[in-house]
């Protein structure tokens, strides 16, 4: 058979692990396959006997579609395009409504899910590395072992899709065969990514980790002058760390270890596996910190603060990575949570926009972008966005009189703000409906902003 492989031309960090299995499995099968990123109108010239097309979030639904419909033509049934990945798991019945391909949700963890006939597990093949050199994009994370050494997690937080994309929880997968399955077939690498969601609650652990040290990545490990790493990118459950699986985590190539502070209700437990990596020799920390969930800004603030406190506290260095909440249902990141503003979110984006994304652990750093307290965290994220991005540029002329500006609002002006940047574009016949001369001279500073901020 002929078989294209296809992902839509979002950005993302991590190759298509899915896509580089099934290539696998129909190269065993003596297929040919063939792997393209995006649209390409030479390949529709090409008539393929099946395509496969992967799918990250939903909030990528308008380019996904849009690319499923872009090859319909280039097979004879659109029940020949097989649509799987994360948002084909989540919203699987409206894609088929919609597209009318054959949806594959969750894992290929069975035999014959692609083939009747074969008995081949497509999650248990060695990832398909070369079929990476057949695209321009070049993924950030590259050089490194892909696997996982758990699949699934026991916990059922609403906010989290992995219930949905792996249901049932394995605590133990040979990491060992994976790795050496990549070795003999594409050469040894410098990293191991593993993509557990949730290794620790593993009663294997202690197995998990001697594997990582069997392959080469014991603390210290270098690949001739460079130094290994091991990053379980998805972070390590805060609450489940205790002195015995820290100093176990302290004994591999880890770095940085990667926590979530999603919730204050885990300050305490976040705070002791923060201070036992300190004592550990574990000083480079990641921190996933959840917003426009049930959360307030406020809380929000604080939880950014506590971890710049803690780099002093315990000699480390944490920097956090704010990930913005958007349910599984939707289509585009517009959503905002009960507790969160259009506004405030867009000023939180033009914040990590300036910050690339990180919350540097260095306190004036922090304090220079997100504000000495949470009264200037709320006046930085209701600044026009091109005084956000471009801070220092305005420091001393225009953004120097919106602050005036601001201050000198009440506090029921300030609401009466907010409500109208909620509404979208500021316009100068808008402006001219407003009843106060505070509040004209401010919005002023708003006529735009968005061209601006580019």
């Amino acid at each position: 058979m002929r078989i294209l492989l296809i992902e839509p031309e979002y950005r993302n960090k991590y190759p298509p692990l899915g896509l580089m299995k099934i290539s696998t499995f129909h190269k065993l099968q003596g297929d040919y396959v063939h792997f393209f990123k995006g649209c390409s109108k030479e390949l529709l010239s090409k008539k393929w006997d099946r395509i496969y097309i992967a799918t990250l979030f939903t909030f990528y639904w308008k380019k996904t579609i849009q690319t499923i419909d872009f090859y319909k033509n280039a097979v004879k049934n659109p029940n020949n395009i097989f649509v799987g990945g994360v948002m084909a798991s989540l919203a699987g019945d409206e894609i088929e409504a919609e597209t009318g391909v054959t949806v594959v949700r969750g894992l290929l963890d069975q035999p014959g899910m692609l083939h009747t006939k074969s008995r081949l597990i497509v999650d248990h093949l060695t990832p398909d590395y070369s079929i990476l050199d057949e695209i321009e994009y070049k993924y950030p994370v590259s050089n490194a072992y892909f696997g996982y050494a758990t699949r699934g997690c026991p916990n059922q937080c609403e906010f989290c899709a992995v219930p949905k994309l792996e249901p049932k929880f394995y605590g133990y997968a040979p990491l060992r065969e994976q790795v050496e399955g990549i070795e003999s077939a594409y050469g040894t690498q410098k990293d191991l990514v593993l993509l557990d969601n949730n290794v620790l609650t593993s009663s294997r652990f202690k197995r998990i980790i001697q594997d990582i040290i069997d392959l080469g990545f014991e603390k210290g490990a270098k690949l001739g002058n460079r130094r290994r790493h091991v990053d379980f990118n998805q972070g390590i459950d805060a609450r489940r760390i205790d002195e015995e699986k820290i100093k176990l985590l302290s004994s591999i190539a880890l770095n940085p270890i990667r926590f979530a502070y999603d919730t204050e209700g885990i300050k305490k437990c976040y705070e002791k596996a923060v201070k036992l990596s300190s004592r550990h020799g574990m000083y480079r920390i990641g921190t996933y910190v959840l917003f426009n969930y049930d959360e307030t800004p406020q809380q929000f603030f604080n939880r950014l603060e506590f971890s710049v406190t803690l780099n002093k506290k315990y000699d480390v260095q944490i920097t956090s990575f704010p990930m913005k909440f958007v349910p599984f249902q939707h289509r585009d990141r517009s959503y905002v949570s009960e507790r969160w503003n259009k506004r405030w979110l867009r000023g939180l984006q033009c914040i990590l926009l300036a910050t690339r994304g990180q919350v540097s652990p260095k306190p004036d750093f922090f304090h220079a972008a997100f504000g000495e307290n949470y009264g200037e965290f709320e006046k930085i994220v209701s600044m026009p966005e091109h005084y956000i991005i471009w801070r220092e540029k305005h420091r001393r002329n225009e953004a120097v009189d919106w602050e005036k500006l601001f201050m000198r609002l009440t506090t029921a002006q300030r609401s009466e703000l907010l409500d109208i940047l909620n509404e979208g574009r500021v316009t100068k016949e808008r402006i001219a409906q407003i009843a106060g001369k505070k509040l004209k001279d401010i919005l002023e500073h708003y006529i735009n902003e968005h061209e601006l901020a580019k």
